[in-house]
């Protein structure tokens, strides 16, 4: 992990923000300069990777939550 833990959310962003602006360079490249021609080929491009990333398990997030109860809860009444 690269970030404090309190950040560990923002890895996968900042992961994501990359592969995505890597995937528009070369989107724009292979377009040649169209505009509607660029965003194709890079929502298809991202298609392929996200999938690809998707299927092969990478990117997943996992954060384990722990709770305590309050001493000053109030008690839970039975119906």
């Amino acid at each position: 992990m690269l970030l404090p833990a309190q950040f560990v959310w923002f890895e996968p962003v900042l992961i994501a923000s990359i592969v995505v602006f890597i995937i528009d360079l070369v989107g724009n490249s292979i377009a040649f300069g169209n505009r509607y021609l660029n965003a194709l080929v890079s929502a298809i491009l991202f298609a392929i990777v996200f999938g690809a990333l998707v299927y092969f398990g990478y990117g997943s997030v996992s954060i384990s939550v722990t709770t305590t109860p309050s001493p000053t809860a109030p008690a839970q009444t039975q119906k």
